[in-house]
């Protein structure tokens, strides 16, 4: 007899596919869409673990999640399962990715004004801090693949600390005065 996979089970960890982020209408995330044994459903995040649980798990990762079913709404039947998340996914450290390519979109400013990295048309953010955009003078339509540590962005696409940009090694990234 073939196992399902596509139900969790009371008190394990349910192993699944992060197919998309599902966000609130206000913009934050409400949790996400998942598929485990080719089968969709829907996993709620509590409010106050939207940005954690971003920094936790990327679309299309495989992660193991301690859900519980949702009790049935009053506001009519749901298109698939839906799971409350009882807490957030342990991870170890974040992980490096080579080659985050893209065109530059636009740039991306710090709080006091400065240019401190850019947004590509994947929707991926590279921050390389005011000092790393000087010393690789980046401008909207350059390519670019960026290396570093990376992280989930609570709106969907990655965050990438660059280290390198088209080869270029990025030093010091210096504050602005």
């Amino acid at each position: 007899m073939k196992r399902d996979d596509s139900t969790p089970k009371p008190g394990k960890p349910w192993k699944c596919r992060v197919r998309n982020y599902n966000f609130s209408p206000k913009g934050g995330l409400e949790g996400l869409i998942v598929e485990a044994g080719g089968k969709v459903a829907q996993v709620v995040c509590p409010p106050h673990l939207g940005e954690e649980l971003a920094g936790a798990v990327a679309e299309g990762a495989e992660v193991e999640l301690n859900v519980e079913p949702a009790p049935p709404s009053d506001k009519g039947p749901a298109a698939h399962p839906v799971y409350h998340l009882t807490g957030v996914p342990e991870t170890g450290p974040t992980p490096r990715v080579a080659g985050f390519r893209g065109v530059v979109a636009r740039f991306n400013y710090a709080k006091h004004g400065e240019a401190n990295g850019v947004v590509l048309d994947t929707g991926d953010f590279v921050h390389l801090k005011p000092g790393g955009m000087r010393q690789v003078g980046l401008k909207v339509g350059d390519e670019v693949v960026a290396e570093g540590d990376s992280r989930p962005m609570e709106f969907g696409g990655r965050v990438v600390e660059a280290s390198l940009v088209n080869g270029r090694a990025i030093q010091g990234k210096s504050k602005a005065h």
